[in-house]
């Protein structure tokens, strides 16, 4: 889908991604001991909306632009502050001129003994990304195929924290790559919280990756998926999807309240739905 992010920062496909990973995240804060969040394909970590590239798309006024400006409950704005803190933090003069990226988000929820692994493959995009964390000691920039990170960087010392996992899914077979780095890395580290990232587009390849991730033996998944339109009859961007492993156990409740405001916010038309779906687990839907 030629997903070169910079196109989309901000759009409907981040704020659910992001305001996910943000409620994971605080989910770890509730502990006083330190965890890691290893971000396999970061990105700029920065996007600057008013870039050539992002205007010409404008996908992030039906995303973060038109969250801004909506008109939410008291309960999903308390869910949402993180997130928006965040946004707002690289926003210092008002507006939303700049978008952060997923370890920009995941840096600014950091406490002092947290810290943040931010791979990058991408050499201009990697540079990009050591530079916005030049000198901060709790973020390691590193060089590197995210697959790779899967297994060389799991598990963590601190053996508590986030696995993101968010492919560009720029070439064929990245619903394979995705579930075999899954089923890796949790061998490696059963303990851990993953969140992996997919679009709906191709509806058939959907379908045959939620069965996958059922039958693959990881013992604890939860799918959310979020669709801004009705489907396509084209292969189109109609949706975004979030496997979480391990989630905590708060998380399927605070996602019933969010998903249903931010599809009132975000709609495109009267298509717009959401779900939660348990793959795989005790609590696995029928």
């Amino acid at each position: 889908m030629n997903y070169r992010h910079v196109y989309h920062a901000g759009n409907f496909a981040d704020v659910v991604k992001h305001a996910a990973l943000a409620r994971l995240v605080e989910y770890l804060k509730l502990k006083d001991k330190a965890f890691r969040v290893i971000d396999t394909h970061a990105g700029l970590g920065l996007y600057d909306l008013s870039s050539a590239e992002a205007q010409k798309t404008g996908e992030w006024r039906g995303g973060i632009g038109r969250l801004l400006d909506a008109g939410l409950s008291p309960p999903a704005l308390a869910l949402l502050a993180p997130y928006l803190d965040a946004v707002r933090a690289a926003n210092p003069e008002g507006g939303v001129e700049c978008y952060p990226g997923s370890p920009g988000i995941v840096r600014h929820l950091l406490r002092p003994q947290d810290r943040l692994s931010a791979i990058e493959l991408h050499p201009q995009d990697f540079q990009r990304l050591k530079a916005l964390f030049a000198g901060d000691f709790q973020v390691r920039a590193i060089e590197l195929d995210g697959w790779l990170a899967l297994g060389a960087h799991l598990p963590p010392k601190e053996k508590r924290g986030l696995v993101l996992v968010d492919p560009p899914f720029e070439q064929p077979g990245e619903f394979e790559r995705l579930l075999d780095g899954l089923v890796r890395a949790h061998r490696r580290w059963p303990g851990g919280i993953y969140a992996l990232w997919y679009p709906i587009k191709d509806r058939a390849a959907v379908r045959g990756f939620r069965e996958m991730l059922g039958a693959c033996g990881v013992p604890k998944i939860l799918d959310v998926a979020f669709e801004v339109r009705r489907p396509s009859r084209e292969a189109r961007f109609d949706g975004t999807g979030l496997v979480v492993v391990n989630p905590p156990f708060v998380f399927e409740k605070e996602m019933r309240v969010l998903l249903p405001e931010l599809v009132g916010a975000l709609a495109e038309d009267d298509g717009a739905r959401w779900s939660l779906e348990w793959l795989a687990g005790e609590n696995a839907d029928a």
